[in-house]
C-alpha cells in the first residue's frame, strides 16, 4: 500500500515514525517467535546482541557515528531491560 504524497508530508513531521514502526514490529515478531517456542531467549538475546555490536563498531567512515552509538545503546538498554523477551 503506497502512499499519497501528503500522507509522506504529514509523516516527515513526526519524529522518526519509521523508527518506532520498526521497533514495534520487531519487538513484537520477537515476542511471538519466542512464545511459540520457534527460538529460544537465548537466540533472541543472542540476535539483539549482534545487532547491538554491529553498530558499536562503526568505522566512522560514514559520519553517523553518533547514531550508531545511539543506536547500540538504544539495543543494550532493550537487553537490559528484558523488553524484547518475556523472561520466564
Amino acid at each position: 500500500m503506497a502512499l499519497r504524497s501528503d500522507e509522506r508530508f504529514e509523516m516527515s513531521h513526526l519524529p522518526d515514525v519509521a523508527g518506532n514502526a520498526a521497533l514495534a514490529i520487531c519487538e513484537s515478531l520477537l515476542l511471538a517467535l519466542n512464545d511459540r517456542n520457534i527460538l529460544p531467549e537465548r537466540e533472541i538475546v543472542g540476535i539483539l546482541q549482534d545487532a547491538a555490536a554491529a553498530h558499536a563498531i562503526d568505522s566512522g567512515h560514514t559520519g553517523d557515528e553518533d547514531l550508531h552509538k545511539a543506536v547500540a545503546d538504544l539495543i543494550n538498554s532493550i537487553l537490559a531491560g528484558g523488553n524484547s523477551v518475556r523472561r520466564r
